[in-house]
């Protein structure tokens, strides 16, 4: 298989750009690096297409190794003919090499092997010419042996049955054609185990849907109420098609003493084994296919949350909510440190609302407190009520924001939190990352695993280690994109950064803490661990302000500085206008980047991008998204009407709809039929997390606790 070839049809690009960018990830670069810093040698291949060429290139090399160790294996065997190795080399799947290895696997002992063993293989074969003019038992008389334990004509005829039905099964061609039909035709169909019992799965007491059909998400539920022994699930194939299909294949001629006995070894193979088989990869590759959908969905929401834009200049309290014991408090400053943390009461069982609020003035005028970011969580809404009545009785004004706080509680009992804060408890803590996620979502939130940050649907119930690579390279992504302050980072935010491991990330904070502060990109070289090429490859995404040089604040990579320099000299300017801003309106300076670019010793592309990157040094890309709705009163789910138009955000995009927050702390469903009047066939081909719409209610059901939306009005 030509690997380059294959990459770019399906990435519908040229094999240039394929040759060059698996030269550089085969040569150790990351992806943020290659995305950002090699667009020359790739063709501007984004970090999209650069993860998806990535994973296929695995598969495919996966695919070659396999192929090579399977030609191995039936070579040894002596059975490798000039037809099954080409049809070998040519298959495009795993699961196709499976199937024509099938029949030269080593095998455990099967009820074939068996009747192999004891000298029935002749019998199978004689029966397979259907040439016989006589009855089958005459000519199984001949296999009687007490020495095989062949004790009489049935069990002869038996064991000869079980040999044919074991070949008919591994014939690669027959299972191609089944599974293909299979999943053509076939429903995948669940039912309760018991319908008197109520549970979340009651859509699926009584299930059928066709296989080509069936969406992701209802694949991941049914395979949940079944792990929770609540569904029984099945493949419904069309065997009377198959059946018929098989009976064409194996019986080819009319033979009055064979045929009947083929039909039998016929049905036998495919209900025995078969059908299970076929149902087994049909379960397994839905379950696949559904699972890289929902974490291509988990991976777009992550992205939406995670640049978020922060919000910057503002003293914080953090509210982590609770009932019994108690909302837990932590002032945190313009720069995320935290000032102050508290306990107060206001909910049930104590309801100290009138201490609690006298406590929360009194925070609010020492510390000038102008936003609170509350937890949704457990007494949120609660919460949140108090919060509005305070708010009136302040002369100062302040505003609050529900952030979703999933993740938290896993933040604060992890052991980086207590290294963080070793003489806070978990509430503590939980408060105070509630209100760093609000000044700076991503540096915040990287410091959670994040599958637990809950933008997904049944994340515990997919590949975790395929689950936990994707979104691993989403944070990167983001990290990445947005850049890192070297002197403030984190060693969590740290080990995002290109090049960068857990060590290097631990190493620069250590090295930070002993020698102060970077004032120079090459001095990262001093870090233990951090070599030329850990260096090549986080440089860039490295800034330093206030350093020595200028350009160490921008993304520009130090490779480049020379043709920085020698440009801003060209134009009239030196470093220092860069950080002085002076820039503006520099691109339209330049009449020929082609001809500038050679001047230069740089490449045209690299050339614009540091042009673009000197006129707004350090932009933060998440600008650009929308900022969160500041709240400063609040709706009951009893003051909602049928028809009512609210702003909400968008909390959740999963496959059938989003959930959006209206500021009641119950979430509406937005289902995808609502969202707009042209058909989608995907929620996120409109929506994103954090996105701020305008919806209409549909319905309110007090009693579920559910909230439909609209955005078709």
């Amino acid at each position: 298989m030509d690997i380059i070839k294959v990459l770019a049809e399906e990435l519908a690009v040229k094999n240039w750009q394929i040759e060059a960018a698996v030269k550089l990830l085969d040569e150790g670069n990351t992806i943020p690096f290659i995305s950002r810093y090699r667009k020359e040698a790739t063709g501007t291949l984004n970090d999209g297409q650069l993860r998806k060429l990535y994973e296929r290139l695995t598969y495919l090399r996966n695919l070659e190794e396999k192929k090579a160790q399977v030609l191995s294996s039936i070579e040894e065997q002596g059975k490798l003919t000039e037809e099954l190795k080409v049809r070998i080399e040519a298959a495009e799947t795993l699961s196709l090499v499976d199937d024509l290895y099938r029949p030269y696997r080593p095998k455990r002992r099967t009820r074939a092997t068996i009747a192999k063993e004891k000298g029935l293989e002749g019998l199978a074969n004689y029966i397979l010419l259907q040439m016989c003019t006589e009855p089958i038992e005459k000519e199984a008389e001949k296999y009687i042996s007490e020495e095989k334990e062949v004790g009489n004509v049935q069990e002869a005829i038996e064991g000869a049955k079980d040999i044919i039905a074991e070949s008919i099964s591994e014939e690669a061609d027959y299972r191609i054609y089944i599974r293909n039909l299979t999943m053509k035709e076939g429903n995948i169909v669940s039912s309760a185990k018991s319908e008197e019992e109520k549970s979340v799965y009651e859509t699926y007491y009584n299930f059928t849907q066709q296989l080509n059909k069936v969406p992701g998400y209802r694949v991941l539920a049914m395979n949940r109420g079944e792990a929770d022994k609540i569904l029984h699930v099945k493949i419904e194939a069309p065997e009377d098609e198959i059946i018929t299909y098989l009976n064409s294949k194996v019986i080819v001629k009319d033979n009055p003493y064979t045929t009947p006995i083929l039909k039998d070894v016929v049905a036998d193979s495919y209900k025995r084994l078969i059908a299970p088989a076929i149902e087994r990869e049909i379960r397994n590759e839905l379950t696949e296919k559904a699972e890289d959908s929902a974490i291509l969905v988990f991976g777009k929401n992550l992205n939406q949350l995670l640049m978020q834009p922060p919000i910057v200049g503002h003293v914080v309290l953090g509210w982590d909510p609770a009932f019994r014991t108690g909302c837990k408090l932590a002032v945190v400053d313009e720069t995320g440190k935290v000032l102050d943390t508290k306990v107060i009461y206001p909910t049930e069982p104590q309801n100290k609302v009138e201490e609690s609020k006298k406590i929360l003035k009194q925070m609010i005028k020492k510390y000038n407190i102008s936003l609170i970011s509350v937890g949704n969580g457990t007494a949120s809404r609660e919460s949140e009520q108090i919060i509005v009545d305070l708010l009136k009785e302040l002369d100062t004004q302040v505003q609050y924001v529900i952030v979703n706080e999933a993740g938290a509680s896993v933040y604060s009992a992890s052991k980086l939190a207590t290294e963080e804060f070793p003489n806070f408890d978990v509430g503590q803590r939980s408060a105070a990352s509630i209100a760093r996620r609000l000044q700076d979502p991503l540096a915040e939130l990287v410091k959670i695993d994040p599958k637990s940050i809950g933008v997904g649907q049944y994340q515990h119930d997919m590949n975790q280690k395929k689950l936990s690579e994707a979104l691993s390279g989403v944070v990167e992504d983001c990290v990445n994109k947005v850049g890192v302050d070297l002197n403030t980072a984190s060693a969590s935010l740290l080990e995002y950064v290109s090049g960068v491991s857990k060590v290097i990330a631990k190493n620069i904070v250590a090295y930070r803490e002993d020698n102060g502060r970077f004032k120079d990109r090459k001095e990262l070289l001093k870090v233990g661990k951090l070599g030329p090429k850990a260096f090549e490859q986080c440089a860039g995404f490295l800034r330093i302000s206030g350093g020595e040089n200028p350009l160490d604040a921008t993304s520009v990579h130090p490779e480049s500085y020379a043709a920085a320099t020698e440009l801003l000299k060209k134009l009239g300017y030196t470093p220092e206008d860069v950080i002085a801003g002076n820039l503006a309106g520099l691109s339209k300076k330049i009449k020929d980047y082609h001809k500038l670019s050679e001047e230069l010793n740089v490449g045209e592309i690299t050339l614009q991008d540091i042009v673009k990157e000197l006129e707004k040094p350090a932009r933060d890309p998440r600008d650009e998204m929308p900022k969160p709705v500041l709240r400063t009163d609040v709706l009951d789910m009893k003051d909602l009407k049928e028809g009512m138009l609210l702003k909400g955000t968008v909390r959740n995009v999963i496959d059938f709809g989003a959930f959006v927050d209206i500021g009641v702390h119950q979430d509406g469903l937005l289902h995808i039929s609502q969202i707009t009047n042209r058909f989608i066939k995907h929620p996120m081909e409109v929506l994103s997390i954090g996105d701020i719409i305008e919806v209409k209610v549909l319905s309110v059901d007090m009693e579920r606790k559910q909230i439909k939306l609209t955005m078709k009005f």
